[in-house]
């Protein structure tokens, strides 16, 4: 049984409407939304990884996600109301939205260069940095179009073992990644490319569900 909403059921229909193919994946999209809802409920964080182009896909979510994507963010009250009375707090107040917590791994490149200098474990790095930042209660998107990038499962490893929900975004054979993930989201595509062109329509679907959750007044 569908756990949306009628915005979000429109949501997803509207993907539906542009691209029948991605039917399939429905169900685990709408698992992957209860999970964030419940992350994010409890005050987690999201955090993605992946490589190469999947890399660059990890960073858009968090892009969409911390700002507003298509829905206005209002700021909480109380927030407000303290904010406006600190220096340039006027300005913050007018300007400023709500985010909704996301994190993208390998982006500090000082802890990468030292992880990978450092250890002889090769492809630890997403874990190490996971390791460090993940609390209970917080999910992990681990992307890749064949599901078998060895740095995103060490980071699904670290996850897991923390107790947390583990997302796996990836093609429709799902590799390694696939047989371990909590959630697993299959992309139809003959190729790389038509892989990574569903991904995102998909990621992008996401993210509006969970901002239309929170925030429903659009802009």
């Amino acid at each position: 049984m569908s756990c949306l909403n009628e915005i979000e059921t429109h949501i997803i229909d509207d993907m539906l409407g542009r691209r029948p193919d991605l039917k399939a994946c429905v169900p685990a999209m709408e698992q992957l939304h209860a999970a964030l809802v419940a992350c994010y409920d409890r005050g987690g964080v999201f955090y993605t990884c992946g490589n190469g182009g999947s890399n660059a896909d990890a960073l858009h979510i968090v892009g969409e996600l911390c700002k507003s994507f298509e829905r206005k963010r209002p700021l909480d009250d109380s927030f407000a109301q303290v904010l406006a009375q600190l220096p340039h707090g006027e300005a913050l107040h007018e300007h400023l939205e709500a985010g909704l917590p996301a994190v993208a791994l390998g982006l500090n490149s000082p802890l990468k260069t030292a992880i990978e200098n450092d250890c002889p474990l090769p492809n630890i790095a997403f874990a190490q940095e996971l390791n460090a930042l993940m609390k209970a209660g917080d999910v992990l998107l681990s992307i890749s179009t064949s599901g078998n990038a060895s740095n995103c499962l060490m980071a699904m490893s670290v996850a897991k073992a923390k107790g947390n929900v583990t997302a796996v975004l990836t093609g429709p054979k799902g590799g390694d990644m696939a047989q371990h993930g909590d959630i697993v989201i299959r992309v139809p595509g003959a190729s790389t490319k038509e892989i990574q062109e569903g991904h995102v329509v998909v990621f992008h679907t996401m993210c509006c569900l969970i901002e239309a959750h929170y925030f429903p007044e659009i802009r």
